[in-house]
């Protein structure tokens, strides 16, 4: 898929444009929400960058591409994007994908600012060509980690289908929690039937249910069927994936999808800018922004400093990562090297557990910050 590029709206030039390869999932089985809120940030920054006067007089162009939650996808995605000649790539969700992306990146000497994927691994080995604005995965569930013992979970249950994200959470939140007390306990879905699901819960006197699951399926008929069960009534379920945060979770569960916590990156108070941003994302999506779309914002913000600063040169571009310093809609950004992660980080990204008002299931309440 390929959008227009946005209006160059003040840019008064007839220079080409500077472009940015974007990779987002906005169609099945990809994340589409999730998508689509990635996707309305990286806009509204580009209109706003062109409005401003654009890259040095050049308007700033986005080349999307739908990766479809496709790992294979994104990569030739990549390819194509670095023989059109763009100065840098942005976006991605799925942590998975994004990884399959990186590597490519990576490969070809292109720039590539992940929005939103966690994957601590993003590349195999440590590389100048990738950095990331959403915290690695480990300090993300390690802090959701920390919210489950102070809530009085010590046997929580994980219903985690096949996928290196979801092993890798179930790793972090096992070292995390044994030795605090805490007990993992991995339920056996080679065949998940939410039946099958409530009666593990039961026999394993769980406390805590995490859905380390894909959404909408299998995610909603197990919460549906836990929230059903009588024998259930006192079980938490957490989402530290972030499943309930678009309005589809809300829409598809109703109550039964309020009081499910999960991981957001947005800070308890936004600042002049990120409110200014609220404000015209929520018109553009007519809902309310995920922490997603601030994400997509903060990446074109980051990115059309550095093309400005130096130009379109790739290389130059990629030395340029730990002299970031861009103010974002969440915090100042800048990146440098965290142990045990290959690409360079932002580690200031704010990280909260959130979940959905049982009373107001449209008003988020903060449940622990980290």
């Amino acid at each position: 898929m390929n959008t227009p590029p946005s209006s160059p709206g003040a840019v008064r030039t007839d220079g080409s444009a500077v472009r940015i390869g974007v990779l987002v999932p906005l169609t099945r089985p990809g994340w589409v929400d999730a998508g689509r809120h990635l996707l309305a940030g990286l806009e509204l920054a580009v209109r706003e960058v062109n409005d401003a006067g654009g890259i040095v007089g050049r308007p700033l162009e986005l080349v999307v591409r739908d990766t479809a939650a496709d790992p294979r996808r994104a990569a030739a995605a990549v390819d194509e994007l670095a023989h059109l000649g763009v100065a840098a790539l942005a976006g991605e969700y799925h942590s998975v994908v994004a990884r399959a992306a990186a590597a490519r990146a990576d490969a070809l000497g292109l720039p590539f600012l992940c929005s939103s994927a966690v994957l601590d691994a993003l590349t195999d080995e440590p590389t100048e060509w990738v950095a990331r604005l959403s915290p690695p995965q480990s300090r993300g569930w390690r802090i959701y980690a920390d919210f489950l013992l102070g809530a009085g979970h010590s046997r929580i249950a994980v219903a985690a289908q096949p996928s290196v994200y979801w092993a890798a959470g179930t790793r972090i939140l096992r070292d995390h929690l044994a030795p605090r007390g805490g007990t993992v306990i991995e339920l056996d879905m080679s065949a998940p039937t939410p039946a099958a699901v409530c009666d593990q819960l039961v026999d394993h006197r769980a406390t805590a249910l995490l859905l380390l699951v894909g959404h909408p399926e299998p995610a909603v008929p197990i919460v549906k069927s836990v929230r059903g069960d009588r024998r259930l009534a006192e079980i938490m379920i957490g989402a530290p994936a972030g499943q309930p945060e678009f309005a589809e979770w809300a829409t598809l569960l109703g109550d039964d999808g309020a009081g499910v916590p999960f991981l957001r990156y947005l800070p308890e108070r936004l600042g002049p800018l990120g409110a200014r941003v609220e404000e015209t994302l929520r018109e553009r999506l007519d809902a309310a922004p995920s922490f997603v779309a601030f994400e997509g914002y903060d990446t074109v913000s980051v990115l059309a400093e550095l093309l400005r600063s130096h130009g379109t040169d790739r290389a130059r571009i990629a030395e340029s990562w730990p002299r970031v310093a861009v103010e974002g809609t969440r915090g100042q950004i800048q990146f440098s090297r965290t142990p045990g992660i290959s690409v360079w980080q932002w580690a200031g990204t704010p990280v909260q557990v959130v979940d959905r008002d049982p009373a107001e299931p449209d008003r988020f309440r903060i449940r622990h910050t980290g």
